[in-house]
């Protein structure tokens, strides 16, 4: 090989061993990345706190999510539930945004109504929905009213003539809010009893006749708890509070609560009420978290949701999963809290409960 040979292929050597040099280093930052959220995660434990009593819908929710979550998690940590019931799933939703620890070895999972609480409500409440991080919804959900097929009304046309008592948890929680709204943008007649712990204690109290049904339970949760209500035909659905409905309700011909409004108003203040069920099922982060582990969190949170283990299991559990991402349902609150004022204002006052005359 001549001289010149020699040289050129000397020269080729160095600029591949120089590319090389640079691509790996270029990529250091990313594996250093990944790998200290792997150790971060690894021996830890993850703690999610349901906004409501055990038994129920949301608990259901939580816990399958728990039981799949650490699998897809970095550094595979255990993750646990603990129930965390009162004020409509605010205190909760207080605890992850001041108490819990901002390392995101803590999630909650309330009810939906705490992230627009804040903003329709003038309850005094310990957080800040803008503010939070959201690490994702695990499905969408159609809220509805049932009542015993014993109930003074078997139609929700009939509610507008017939009061119906109905069991309700507290402001910030669908059962309470979203009956309020029925009666103020409808003219239902819904008598609303409050200070059940969640949905459970709702639907015990329908069974022993306490109430006569309630309105703002989801669907999916419904059926988890109560399968045979409607096989032995002890309760009615007799309206979807959702812009859409769910296919099997609306296959039953089971009405929209938005065909009974009056006004292209009162529709607009509805929609906006009604967007919670777009997030159904949402679990939150606190503020200030640090970045890269909220990342690998949304990541696992979606894939867990999307694994065909966790959708075996949800089948068995008769429970509809629809993830939503952490990314999109953080744009959907910032979205809601730049609406108009004028929309906000009248939306508020729909949710102010007043008993029927």
């Amino acid at each position: 090989m001549s001289r010149t040979a020699k040289s050129a292929r000397a020269k080729r050597l160095l600029r591949t061993c120089a590319l090389v040099f640079v691509a790996a280093a270029c990529g250091l930052p990313h594996a250093h990345a990944q790998n200290a959220v792997t150790d971060f995660f690894r021996g830890r434990q993850i703690t999610i706190a349901v906004g409501s009593s055990a038994g129920g819908g949301y608990d259901a929710y939580a816990r399958l999510l728990a039981r799949h979550f650490g699998e897809h998690i970095p550094g595979n940590p255990e993750v646990v539930v603990q129930n965390m019931p009162g004020a409509g799933s605010n205190k909760a939703a207080g605890w992850i945004y001041s108490v819990a620890p901002k390392d995101v070895t803590a999630v909650a999972a309330p009810y939906p109504g705490v992230i627009l609480d804040p903003l329709l409500s003038d309850t005094q409440v310990q957080h800040d929905p803008s503010k939070i991080v959201y690490l994702g919804s695990a499905n969408s959900d159609v809220y509805i009213c049932i009542v015993r097929s014993d109930a003074p009304a078997r139609t929700f046309a009939d509610t507008f003539t017939h009061e119906v008592i109905i069991g309700a948890s507290n402001t910030g929680g669908t059962t309470k809010d979203l009956s309020a709204m029925l009666n103020n943008l409808l003219g239902s007649k819904l008598r609303v009893v409050t200070g059940y712990a969640g949905s459970k204690e709702i639907t015990l109290a329908m069974e022993r006749h306490e109430v006569d049904g309630n309105c703002g339970i989801g669907w999916t949760g419904l059926a988890v708890m109560h399968p045979d209500w409607f096989a032995k035909k002890l309760m009615n659905v007799i309206v979807q509070i959702s812009m859409t409905g769910h296919p099997e309700l609306n296959a039953m011909g089971v009405p929209l609560a938005a065909q009974f409004a009056k006004s292209d108003a009162d529709r607009k203040v509805m929609e906006l009420i009604e967007s919670q069920g777009v997030f159904g099922r949402p679990f939150l982060l606190p503020p200030g978290v640090p970045a890269e582990r909220v990342a690998a969190l949304r990541t696992a949170f979606v894939d867990t949701l999307s694994s065909p283990a966790l959708a075996a299991d949800a089948g068995r559990m008769q429970l509809d999963v629809e993830p939503m991402s952490g990314e999109d349902l953080q744009a959907l609150v910032a979205k809601l809290y730049a609406l108009p004022p004028e929309i906000i204002a009248r939306a508020r006052r729909a949710l102010i409960y007043v008993p029927p005359q």
